[in-house]
């Protein structure tokens, strides 16, 4: 069948199954090929399958597109491999999308290296002797990998404690990785994913998504689902949290999104000010928040932690330095009579003392209670509200006259205004047990008389809606970015001080946390985590994952230059070598990349010079793709064997050398040769902090006799486990 033929029939399959979106989603990909070919036939197509896309049924749907494609610079080919051509380096022509299959590797007669590539839709177009220097990697995402890992530096600042880890690589494929290394572990992720504004800022299969793209939302949520669902292995299921930020173009498909992937969740949205001054937008109000979602798994809920002055609402209800008395009278919900009529019921109080003293019982619905009889030389006082009607106090009898012998109830008004009862409630006066407040005596009504204090800790869950200076991304975000990176600039950084905060509410208990941030970007989140631990002495860790991403307009004047990706200065200026991994690196040591220390103080919760950088430990790298044969003949120990030090905890000393049979390091052990694993179990029994060994073998009988003699540790046996895992994960949702 022609082009032509093959083309001119795609209406009519879709026509067959016009009801899934597969289908069309399918067709529009097809079409995008066809229009390099003949642009007026591609228009065609579109406008005859543009009434398919109205046909969509309710709920959160859209379309599942194409597996994506991720193109892998400066790694090897092999025969089989898929590929795409670069483009020319004399300028800045667009790239070929199509996808080709390496059919042969070999050597011209002046020994340059070049392969025959043919299409993979078309195998019978062949191209002969293409360069393999004009040729890179293409991964898809249904295709099974096999990563490893290359270190590509280390920061060493932190002694014994734990790494932080930087790894650049196609984050799907890293989140796959990292099944292998933390299934169920991660307590934390905190993410920034695009924003999908239109501008250029992402890309899907390798092309930016713009705004006039019809496909532009629905392939943001397939782009998200699929690294969602991965997300979703490695979270703790019994006590996690996910965070994720994003702004009004998405937030609605998000919210729908997160319902889908994560059903037993327990889902809320807070709004959040990050521009102190309004950001113009022409015919539209101005903005100045985003909005983050928290999705908490088990037991995952926010912690009451200590809140500065500016969490403090309009109404001044958080901490000013003195004990807060609340209005008995209940207002808000449930605040009527017939909410609780158990609860409308007289105090009587001594005017001349203005103290109460005592409280009677409730009067019936039929009961007149102006009726009531009020002892000799005492008021009596009823909730009745502002405008006259019924309503009800905060405590029960009994409990009131608790609080009253305890000092915790005093009034307010006068006889001529009206009477008014305050009440201290429970969580104020834990702080008084606990001294916080000094009990300085009675007041003559009784009530506590306490002294102000300005070292109470304000414990406190905020509310939805924060406006909190720290949170301002331009001076916490890119202002403190450039004082890292003099000269280097990053799209939109978040403020350093959000993500902390965000965070602290979920692993302030838990100085061992394992943070995740899969769309790292300029290195916040590391930086956050490095924060907390300096404030209590925790040893949480973080994964940061990024790609190398070049910047669109830098990748023009890169092309300009007649430089490709792959090529060493391109891949100097990518997110990762240019941003993400200089300012961890600046952040440990409190030096710019350039050396020099940082100028500037840390603000808020603990404040001191950014040139004391942190006593914290960060090793960097690159994923790799191995072949299955070489894992399987134990040939790519090197690329596996970080992997294995990320899952035994990355701490202390990685094996990375098994030419003795054996290795045991402070968090786990490997045996290569199984005759040697008497001296090698000997070897395990001597290091109490080793948690888990690594059995390589391929016989099972032999691989369960040692397990057995380390029955107390955790065995993972090589490479079985690992080619298992990444086989069943096969690019496909988890």
């Amino acid at each position: 069948m022609s082009i032509l033929d093959w083309t001119f029939a795609l209406p009519l399959r879709a026509s067959a199954r016009a009801q899934t979106g597969e289908t069309v989603s399918r067709l529009t990909d097809l079409i995008h090929t066809v229009k390099q070919l003949d642009p007026q036939l591609g228009t065609d197509l579109e406008a005859e399958i543009a009434p398919l896309q109205e046909r969509l049924p309710f709920g959160l749907n859209f379309e599942k597109h194409q597996p994506e494609a991720v193109e892998l610079p400066g790694v090897a080919l092999r025969v089989g491999s898929k590929v795409r051509v670069l483009p020319a380096r004399d300028g800045v022509d667009t790239a070929d999308r199509r996808l080709w299959v390496v059919e042969d590797l070999h050597r011209d007669t002046v020994g340059a290296r070049r392969a025959r590539i043919s299409l993979v839709r078309n195998p019978k177009e062949a191209v002969d002797d293409v360069l393999v220097e004009d040729l890179v990697l293409v991964a898809e995402f249904r295709d099974p990998i096999y990563p490893g890992l290359r270190s590509t530096g280390t920061v060493l600042r932190g002694g014994d404690r734990p790494f932080h880890s930087v790894i650049n690589g196609e984050n799907f494929h890293v989140l796959e990785a990292l099944t292998f290394t933390h299934r169920g572990r991660v307590d934390a992720i905190y993410i920034d994913p695009p924003y999908n504004t239109g501008a250029r800022d992402w890309k899907y299969n390798n092309d930016y998504v713009e705004s006039d793209d019809l496909y532009r939302h629905s392939k943001w949520l397939a782009f998200m689902e699929r690294r969602l669902h991965v997300a979703r292995a490695l979270l703790n299921p019994l006590d996690s949290v996910l965070i994720v930020t994003i702004d009004e173009k998405e937030y609605l498909r998000l919210g729908l999104l997160l319902e889908q992937v994560f059903p037993d969740a327990r889902i809320q949205m807070i709004s959040t000010q990050i521009n102190l001054a309004n950001v113009a937008r022409k015919g539209a109000f101005g903005r100045n928040d985003e909005y983050v979602f928290f999705v908490m798994l088990g037991d995952a809920a926010p912690q009451r932690v200590e809140l500065g002055s500016d969490w403090v609402s309009a109404k001044g209800r958080t901490f000013t330095g003195s004990v807060r008395w609340d209005l008995l009278r209940r207002s808000g919900t449930n605040a009527s009579r017939t909410d609780r009529p158990n609860l409308f019921y007289p105090i009587y109080i001594n005017p001349e003392k203005n103290a109460v003293v005592s409280a009677g019982a409730a009067p019936t619905p039929e009961e007149d209670h102006t009726l009531v009889e009020v002892p000799a030389g005492q008021k009596v006082i009823w909730p009745i509200r502002k405008d006259g009607s019924h309503g009800n106090w905060q405590l029960g009898q009994n409990a009131l006259l608790r609080h009253v012998e305890q000092g915790r109830v005093r009034l307010g008004g006068s006889a001529n205004k009206g009477y008014v009862v305050y009440y201290i409630k429970g969580g104020e006066y834990e702080k008084i047990e606990r001294g916080d407040y000094p009990i300085v005596g009675r007041n003559p009504d009784g009530s506590l008389n306490l002294g102000s204090s300005e070292n109470i800790v304000n414990l406190a869950v905020p509310g939805t809606q924060w406006r909190v200076s720290g949170h301002d991304a331009t001076q916490y975000g890119s202002r403190l970015l450039n004082s890292f990176l003099p000269g280097r600039t990053f799209p939109f950084p978040k403020a350093l001080y959000a993500v902390e905060d965000a965070l602290r509410f979920f692993v302030s208990s838990k100085p061992e946390a394992v943070v995740l941030d899969f769309f790292a970007g300029s290195g916040t989140t590391a930086h956050a985590v490095m924060r907390l631990n300096k404030q209590d002495g925790g040893r949480r860790q973080s994964i940061s994952v990024t790609n190398n991403e070049v910047g669109v307009d830098e990748q023009r004047r890169l092309r300009l230059q007649g430089l490709r990706a792959g090529d060493a200065e391109w891949e100097r200026r990518g997110i990762c070598d240019y941003v993400t991994k200089p300012r961890i690196k600046a952040a440990i040591t409190g030096l710019t990349a350039t050396g020099e220390p940082i100028s500037g103080t840390y603000k808020f919760v603990d404040e001191f010079p950014m040139s004391d950088g942190f006593e914290e430990n960060a090793e960097f790298f690159t994923l790799t793709y191995e072949s299955v044969w070489r894992v399987s003949q134990n040939r790519a120990f090197a690329a596996i064997a970080p992997l294995l030090w990320l899952r035994a905890g990355a701490r202390g000393r990685r094996i990375d050398d098994l030419s003795a049979g054996w290795e045991v390091a402070e968090a786990y052990g490997i045996l290569d040769d199984l005759d040697k694993a008497a001296e090698f179990i000997e070897a395990v029994e001597k290091r109490p902090d080793l948690h888990i060994v690594y059995i390589i073998t391929d016989d099972d009988r032999r691989y369960q006799m040692v397990s057995d003699g380390l029955r107390h540790l955790s065995t993972v046996r090589l490479y079985s486990s690992y080619l298992q895992d990444f086989q069943i994960n096969n690019g496909v949702t988890i």
